[in-house]
């Protein structure tokens, strides 16, 4: 396990009385292949998350590939997540779009649809929805589009949790509709002062010191804080927090957050 007390900034440790120091569910992007392509460590991942982002389809994931990872969650007891994502296979779903709200509602029902029959065959079920990429960045601040997104998830059914950054439109739409709202923290992306994520484009946006990763997902559960890119300390308070599946090593660096975190005494299990 990671040793706490040599991560610089960090004077945390188990409570003595046994409780935990807080509860954090650890998701991660998986399912992101398509074909005989495959980007995501989806069994090693599924060693040690609590929550999967399974790909429908829109911005990777195939049928094959979302049938896999639900059988290998299922039979793990991780949590099956929807990663709704505009259509956007070549660009990874990474790029800005500007779809009708009507038609984003459709095709978020769409990929909820698709990947909840690989989900309920695997003997679970889809029991949350996370927007991916520039859908993600999108309805932070567009009350539209994150309406079209809520709307989508009622028409698949509703009944499924929301993640998306706190303060987001996303999640005010989402507790509107009577879902249940997860703030989300990412360990291994930068924040701007205003404690939304640094634009991909933008230097820096993507943390890729394993220690600072490390220090950062401890952070967000012990403190509720992170240093954002200006170097002053921002207030996130997050129930979930998410290890991109598709950076270098990140099964990894997953195993050495989720150590870290427990370490801390922080209670790792998915959301309830």
């Amino acid at each position: 396990m990671t040793n706490l007390t040599n991560l610089p900034g960090s004077a945390h440790g188990p409570d003595p009385s046994g409780e935990p120091v807080a509860v954090m569910d650890l998701n991660a992007d998986l399912g992101e292949g398509f074909g005989r392509w495959t980007l995501t460590d989806d069994q090693a991942l599924l060693a040690c998350v609590t929550s999967a982002n399974v790909a429908c389809g829109f911005h990777a994931g195939d049928a094959s590939v979302m049938r896999r990872v639900c059988d290998a969650a299922a039979a793990r007891g991780v949590r099956i997540g929807a990663q709704v994502s505009y259509r956007d296979l070549a660009g990874f779903g990474r790029r800005a779009m500007d779809v009708p709200a009507a038609e984003l509602a459709a095709e978020v029902a769409y990929q909820i649809g698709a990947l909840r029959v690989f989900a309920e065959a695997a003997g679970a079920s889809v029991a949350y929805v996370k927007p991916h990429g520039a859908l993600y960045n999108r309805t932070v601040r567009d009350d539209e589009q994150a309406a079209a997104v809520i709307e989508g998830v009622r028409i698949a059914g509703g009944g499924m949790a929301v993640l998306g950054l706190p303060g987001s439109r996303l999640l005010v739409r989402a507790g509107e509709a009577g879902l249940t709202a997860v703030e989300e923290a990412f360990a291994d992306r930068a924040y701007t002062p205003q404690g939304t994520l640094v634009p991909r484009g933008e230097p820096g946006a993507v943390v890729h010191d394993a220690d600072e990763v490390v220090r950062r997902g401890v952070g967000f559960a012990v403190d509720r804080s992170v240093t954002g890119a200006d170097g002053r300390r921002i207030s996130v308070v997050a129930r979930s927090l998410c290890v991109h599946g598709d950076t270098p090593g990140a099964a990894a660096l997953a195993r050495r957050v989720r150590a870290a975190l427990e370490e801390a005494g922080v209670a790792v299990r998915a959301f309830a």
